[in-house]
């Protein structure tokens, strides 16, 4: 059992507008617990390093602490243990905290997009099919080994680090066997060939505006997806919808990585209808606000 009052963070940049704070904050009150989530924004702690943040709140007795871009992958050495599914996609994305300060990093990111997917573009939008990922950091590892254990046939990989792109597709392919992964070499080409693609880059969030996919390339087929959701509607998924494409916001996986992640800090299964509710709420009111 946890106390009845609890502590937790969120590590990362431009994460002013998340809406973590509200999701757990809420799942607190329904357990009967009393609640901080605390956002750590590096873009507004100047000096602050990732290993002072974490040796920070691991002296203040934090449970745990989610970790967002651009920390994903840098964590992980900090780190004295990683869960399997972790250890297996190279980026973390949840911290649990043990009471002697022991850290142990999970990744529940690609439940949370396995999850989204399913709920709203369903299984068969993925089995068998070849889809596009941009982006290979930590969101991107995540999202490829979600939409490998959706049944994707064939995934392709672009980012601007070419050397990063090509040590997912290693990775994916070591895992799901020759042929599952390869490098993307003509994007517009791929996409526009595939049935489905993913942009797992921050381009398209708040203060990273444009649209890392060539809107030439989208057709009314395609289903296009967005890890982001600040904004709810990227301009990618703005210009899918705009071609008649089946769109998925990053609202849904935000959703589902949070349950997991609260799961993992508290020992406690949160209500997840609940969290949706909560989540929808929360993003009412920001957008108001904005």
């Amino acid at each position: 059992m946890i106390d009845r009052q609890a502590l937790l963070g969120l590590l990362g940049a431009n994460i002013m507008k998340s809406l973590a704070p509200a999701l757990h904050i809420d799942a607190f009150a329904a357990a009967g617990i009393t609640g901080h989530y605390h956002l750590m924004d590096v873009d507004h702690l100047p000096g602050r390093t990732l290993r002072g943040l974490l040796d920070a709140v691991k002296t203040a007795g934090f449970l745990g602490v989610n970790v967002t871009f651009p920390f994903k992958q840098e964590i992980i050495p900090m780190l004295d243990a990683l869960s399997p599914e972790a250890r297996q996609i190279g980026a973390v994305n949840t911290v649990v905290i043990a009471k002697d300060g022991r850290t142990t990093g999970h990744n529940t990111d690609r439940g949370g997009f396995r999850l989204n997917f399913e709920d709203h573009l369903g299984r068969v939008a993925a089995r068998g099919k070849t889809a596009v990922l941009v982006g290979a950091g930590g969101a991107g590892s995540a999202v490829a080994f979600a939409l490998m254990d959706l049944g994707l046939k064939t995934l392709i990989v672009h980012d601007k680090d070419t050397a990063r792109a090509a040590a997912l597709a290693a990775e994916v392919t070591a895992h799901f066997g020759a042929g599952s992964c390869r490098l993307s070499n003509r994007l517009s080409d791929e996409i526009e060939a595939a049935d489905g693609v993913a942009n797992a880059t921050p381009i398209g969030m708040g203060g990273f505006p444009g649209n890392p996919v060539p809107v030439s390339a989208l057709r009314a087929g395609h289903w296009v997806a967005d890890v982001i959701y600040s904004p709810m509607e990227t301009e990618l998924i703005q210009a899918a919808a705009a071609k008649g494409a089946r769109t998925l916001t990053g609202g849904g996986m935000c959703v589902h990585q949070a349950v997991d992640a609260f799961r993992l800090f508290t020992g406690i299964d949160p209500d997840v209808t609940r969290m949706h509710r909560t989540f929808m709420d929360a993003l009412a009111v920001r957008d108001a606000a904005s």
